[in-house]
């Protein structure tokens, strides 16, 4: 009786050690993703932050354009008054 329990404790104690190594790899596996996806991510939010400062300076530009033309429309005489 001792000699099979103790057989079936040497089972479980293989089995529970493979576990603990399919475990411990897919670990590894996850956190090597996850670095992965914080590089992405950090390059997306960059990326991002550059889109709206060009975003920006493109609004201001169009923003200038548009007081420059409203301005020159009004300082300059239509036809029907020349």
């Amino acid at each position: 009786m001792l000699e099979n329990n103790l057989s079936q404790l040497e089972q479980l104690v293989s089995e529970l050690v493979q576990e603990n190594k399919a475990l411990q790899e897919a670990n590894q596996q996850i956190r090597n993703e996850l670095a992965q996806l914080k590089e992405e991510n950090d390059a997306l939010q960059m990326s991002a932050l550059e889109q709206e400062e060009l975003n920006s300076t493109t609004a201001a530009r169009i923003q200038a354009l548009v007081q420059l033309a409203s301005g020159t429309a009004n300082a300059a005489p239509s036809p029907a008054q020349a």
